[in-house]
Formats: C-alpha cells, structure tokens, sequence
C-alpha cells in the first residue's frame, strides 16, 4: 500500500468525526442517505469484485469463510450496537460502559476490514493481469468509516465524554484500519490464504451492506423514497464502474 493510502483510511474517519461535532443530532436525514449510499456501493463491490476473486482460487475454502465473516459481524454487532450502521442507541444507565463497548466492536471491525489491503493489488494482479485496480476496495471502506465514524462520536458525546476523550477515541477508531493492512503487510500471504481472507471480509459486508439497505425502508411498509432509490442506484452505479476509476 502507499502511504497516501494509510494517511487516507485515518483521515476520512477523523473527517466523519469531526463532523458530528459540528452537526449532530442535527443531520439524520442526510446520515441516513449517505449509509444508503455506501451500503449500496459496498453490496456493488462486495457482488462484482471481491466475491469473483475470492471464488477463482479453487483450492480456497471461500464459501466458509464468507460465513465465518458474516456470524464474526453478527457477534461484533453485540458490541458495536449497531452503530457502523448509523444506530445511535444511548441508555441512561451504563452510558460509559457501552460506548466503550462499541468501540471495541467497532475497532475489532475495522482492523479485520482493513487487512486484505495490504495484499490486494498483487491479488488482484493474479485476476486480471494488471497490478492496478484495489481501489475500489479502498473506496467501500473509506465510505463505509465516514458515517461510522459521525455515528460514533455521536454517541461519545450522548454518554457525555469530554471533547477531548471523544477525539481520542476517534483517532483510536482511525487507527484500526490502517494498522490491520501494515500487520497483515508483514506476511507473505499465499493466494489461497487471500482468497479465504478475502472471503471473511466479504461476508463482513454482506451483514453490513444488506443491513443499511432493509433499514432504508423508514417506515417498514416496503416503500423506499425515490430519493433513496436515486442515491442506492448511484452508489451500485459507482461500483460497477469502479475499476475504471
């Protein structure tokens, strides 16, 4: 990975950061719109991209891994509350316990998110005869840790963290990322060893990605607004063209 990579993986999560500090409990509706986006565009990549890689080592065990990936999100989900989703849950009682809580979750997430990365390149290299083209993998995570990352500070500052306790946690949280692609970096992964990696991340994404889109449905009367349509569309847009870019 090049540096601009890593610098970019931390820097959108303190950007989606800082703005919850500027703007929440004012911009639900526009946090809502853009996790349609990114939900849909991480479904586009995960569908067109990363499953067809994952599947084309016959001697990987990618289904399995899928699954692993996807009960792994399910479990982290038992603490992060959801909030990777743009759930912002505050109780009264144990405010302080469960946003630490969450942010384990989250952290756990986005290390395990970020170490295909490393090796995705020369992956991809192995696919289609060109070292050029991860990107798109890169965009799916940069989208998805912007809400993620409004959501968490969200909820910092609804349990009634300092200021300053809220930013370090949420450049702990940026951290996580780009830490999982320099320590998965310092191995030498097989292609079969990708591919199963690879496979557990998509199934990560799976959850995650089909989640935002059911709950794009407000009012749960299987009716989505043509403005979250417009905005779903867009994003499967990008990714189907995502190798282009």
């Amino acid at each position: 990975m090049a540096i601009w990579e890593y610098f970019l993986l931390f820097f959108c999560v303190l950007l989606g950061g800082a703005l919850a500090f500027r703007f929440h409990g004012k911009a639900q509706n526009a946090l809502k719109l853009v996790l349609s986006f990114s939900g849909a565009y991480l479904l586009g990549i995960t569908v067109l991209h990363l499953m067809p890689g994952a599947f084309s080592i016959p001697e990987a065990s990618a289904g399995l891994w899928i699954l692993g990936g996807f009960l792994v999100q399910l479990l982290l989900e038992q603490l992060s509350q959801g909030v990777e989703h743009g759930h912002i849950h505050v109780h009264e009682h144990g405010r302080s316990r469960m946003a630490i809580q969450v942010m384990i979750g989250l952290s756990l997430h986005a290390f395990l998110e970020g170490m295909p990365l490393s090796h995705y390149d020369s992956f991809h290299a192995i696919q289609h005869g060109h070292a050029h083209g991860h990107q798109h993998l890169l965009l799916g995570i940069v989208l998805h840790k912007l809400p993620a990352a409004f959501a968490l500070v969200s909820l910092l500052l609804l349990s009634h963290f300092r200021n300053q306790t809220a930013w370090l946690c949420l450049a702990f949280f940026a951290s996580m990322s780009p830490l999982g692609a320099l320590v998965a970096g310092s191995f030498n992964l097989s292609p079969l060893a990708m591919a199963n990696l690879l496979g557990f991340v998509i199934g990560s994404f799976l959850h995650i990605a089909t989640t935002i889109l059911f709950e794009a449905d407000d009012d749960r009367q299987h009716h989505v607004s043509w403005l979250k349509m417009g905005v779903i569309l867009l994003g499967m847009g990008l990714a189907l063209i995502a190798d282009f870019l």
